[in-house]
C-alpha cells in the first residue's frame, strides 16, 4: 500500500492510510473547501497507527446534503487520492458551500467558513486593496510605518498575490516605543485617526484592530492592523504570534513588495519576519496551517495587550456557527416582562443582546431600542434584515472589560432624556468579576434618575452543573450581584429564582439549547 491513501469515504467523515503526515485538500465540484493534515489533524485506529480518521468539520458537514464529485487532493503535488461522484444526505441538488448571498465560502485556517479569496475577481478584491494602500498611507500620517503582515505579507513575497485561501488582509508596523503601556496608548491615537477618516474600526486587543472595507459585490472583510515594538532585549513583539531575538535592520529603512501589481511598503528583510511568524517552511503553500505559538508568549502577550478581549474569539465562534440560522422570533420572557411592566420607556438597552432577538421584538413594538453586545458578529444578522429598516433601533459593540466602553456608553444612555430601561439577559453570568464590576458602573449611569434593569443570571453551582462547566456562562450568587449592585448606588427592588429561559449559543459540539437551570432574575432601580 502506497504510504497516502484514502481508504473510504462516507456521510460521517474519512478514512486514510497515512504512513507520513502531508496537506491534503477536499474539493467538491473541483472546488477546494477544506485542507487538514494526514496525522497531525487525523485520529488513529486501534491496533493501526497508520489507519487513521478524520470527520467532517461541524462547519462543513451542515452543507453536506446532496450530490457532489468528491476529490481528495495532495495539495503539494497536486496527485488525486480520491475522485468520485458521492450523495450526502437526502438532498438531490448540487452541493453548494456558499453564504446567503450566494457567495462562495472555504474553511479558513481558524476553522471557519469564510469568502476566501479562491475565487474572487479582480474587480472584488480591488477594494480591499485600495483600502490597504490608503490606510497605510493613514498609519503613516498617523506617525507608523506599516507593511503588509502575516499572510498578507506572505503571498506578496512568495506568489506577488493574494494567497488563495487566506480570507482577510494583515498590516502590521513596528512602533519607536519600547514599552507596552506606550504602544497601547500608540494604538488607540491611530485607532482614532483612522476613526476620524470614516472607517469602521473595532478594538480586539490593546494592540490590535480591525478596519471593515466593502468589496466590489457589497460584501464586507476586515482588514487586521497589529502593533509591533522592540523590547530593547533585542527582541522583536509582533501582535499576534511573534515574540523572538530580532535585528532591528531586519525591519527597517523599510523596503518594497508586489502584492497583485501593487508596490507596497515591507520589511527590509521580509524573509526573517516570516520564518519567525510561519517557521523555516514558509516558503511551502499549507492551507491547513496553524500557529504553534509558544506559551511563554502568548502569556506575555495576553498580559500586556490582550486583557480586553478575554474570551470574545470563543463567543465569536459560537455566533459563526449560528450565521446559516435565521434569529429566533421569539423574544426571551425577561424582556416581555419588561415590556409589560415599563410604561412608554424612552430607551430600552439590551446588554449582552446576542443574536439581537428581544431588541428587535422591542422595536417592533415602537420601542427605541439598542443591543450592545461584547460579539459584533452576533447582531449581524438582524441588523442586516430589511425588516429592521426604519424600525428605532441601534446595535453597537460594548466591551465591559474596557472601563472606557462602560463610561462611554452608560453617559450616552443616560443622556437620553426620559424613562431608561436596561434588559441583561445572561450578561452577568457570561462576565469575569473585573466585567461585571464594569457592568455596575455602566448601569449606574445608564440608569439613574429612576432607570431600571431587569437581570437574569445563572445560579446553578458549576461544581453541581456539568452543563455549567461546559457553556460559555459560569454562574454567580445572587448576594454577590446584590452587593455589587448595592456598592454602585443601586436598589434591588426584586430578586425571584426562576428556571432560565433556553440559552441562544450553541458553546461547542453538544446542544445547550436543550437545559433549563437554575437562575435568578434581579429588578433593580437607581
Amino acid at each position: 500500500m502506497p504510504d497516502l491513501a484514502v481508504l473510504s469515504v462516507d456521510e460521517q467523515g474519512i478514512t486514510l492510510h497515512a504512513g507520513g503526515d502531508e496537506v491534503l485538500d477536499v474539493l467538491l465540484d473541483g472546488r477546494r473547501i477544506w485542507s487538514f493534515w494526514s496525522v497531525r489533524d487525523t485520529e488513529p485506529s486501534q491496533g493501526d497507527p497508520e489507519r487513521r480518521r478524520v470527520d467532517w468539520p461541524q462547519q462543513l458537514a451542515r452543507y453536506l446534503d446532496g450530490t457532489t464529485c468528491l476529490t481528495v487532493r495532495s495539495h503539494v503535488n497536486g496527485v488525486d487520492l480520491f475522485d468520485e461522484e458521492r450523495r450526502f444526505g437526502t438532498g438531490t441538488e448540487r452541493i453548494a458551500v456558499v453564504d446567503r448571498r450566494g457567495v462562495e465560502l472555504a474553511m479558513d485556517k481558524s476553522g471557519r467558513m469564510q469568502v476566501t479569496f479562491e475565487g474572487r475577481t479582480e474587480r472584488d478584491v480591488e477594494p480591499l486593496l485600495d483600502s490597504v494602500e490608503v490606510v497605510i498611507e493613514a498609519l503613516a500620517d498617523a506617525g507608523v510605518e506599516a507593511f503588509p503582515a502575516y499572510g498578507t505579507l506572505l503571498g506578496a513575497v512568495r506568489d506577488g498575490a493574494l494567497i488563495g485561501h487566506d480570507s482577510d488582509a494583515d498590516l502590521g508596523y513596528v512602533s519607536r516605543h519600547t514599552h507596552p503601556a506606550d504602544v497601547i496608548l500608540e494604538s488607540f491615537a491611530v485607532q482614532r485617526h483612522l476613526a476620524a477618516m470614516g472607517y469602521e474600526v473595532v478594538r480586539y486587543s490593546g494592540g490590535g484592530i480591525k478596519v471593515t472595507v466593502e468589496e466590489g459585490d457589497g460584501g464586507k472583510r476586515g482588514l487586521d492592523v497589529f502593533s509591533g515594538y522592540f523590547d530593547g532585549e533585542g527582541r522583536l513583539v509582533l501582535l499576534g504570534e511573534v515574540r523572538t531575538p530580532f535585528e532591528e535592520s531586519w525591519i527597517r529603512p523599510l523596503g518594497t513588495t508586489t502584492l497583485e501589481g501593487r508596490t507596497l511598503p515591507a520589511p527590509a528583510e521580509p524573509a526573517h519576519l516570516l520564518e519567525a511568524m510561519y517557521g523555516p517552511g514558509w516558503r511551502t503553500p499549507d492551507p491547513a496551517f496553524r500557529f504553534e505559538t509558544p506559551a511563554s508568549t502568548t502569556t506575555r502577550l495576553n498580559d500586556w495587550f490582550r486583557g480586553t478581549s478575554v474570551g470574545r474569539a470563543d463567543w465569536d465562534r459560537a455566533y459563526q456557527r449560528l450565521r446559516h440560522r435565521a434569529a429566533p422570533r421569539t423574544p426571551s420572557p425577561l424582556a416581555r416582562m419588561a415590556l409589560r411592566r415599563e410604561d412608554s420607556p424612552a430607551l430600552v438597552v439590551d446588554a449582552g443582546c446576542g443574536r439581537g432577538t428581544d431588541a428587535r421584538f422591542l422595536a417592533r413594538r415602537g420601542v427605541p431600542a439598542l443591543g450592545l453586545d461584547y460579539s459584533t458578529r452576533a447582531f449581524e444578522l438582524v441588523a442586516q434584515e430589511p425588516e429592521t429598516t426604519g424600525l428605532p433601533l441601534e446595535f453597537g459593540a460594548m466591551n465591559l472589560l474596557e472601563l472606557r466602553h462602560a463610561l462611554a456608553w452608560g453617559a450616552r444612555v443616560g443622556a437620553t432624556p426620559g424613562h431608561r430601561v436596561v434588559v441583561a439577559r445572561h450578561l452577568v453570568d457570561a462576565l469575569p468579576r473585573a466585567g461585571r464590576e464594569n457592568l455596575w458602573r455602566f448601569l449606574e449611569l445608564a440608569c439613574h434618575d429612576g432607570g431600571r434593569a431587569y437581570l437574569d443570571f445563572l445560579v446553578s453551582p458549576a461544581s453541581e452543573d456539568p452543563w455549567a462547566r461546559r457553556s460559555l456562562l459560569r454562574p454567580v450568587g445572587a448576594a454577590e450581584v446584590r452587593a455589587g449592585i448595592e456598592a454602585r448606588g443601586g436598589k434591588v427592588l426584586s430578586q425571584t429564582r426562576i428556571r432560565s429561559d433556553r440559552m441562544g449559543v450553541r458553546t461547542g459540539r453538544r446542544d445547550t439549547f436543550r437545559a433549563h437551570r437554575r437562575a435568578c432574575r434581579m429588578v433593580v432601580e437607581w
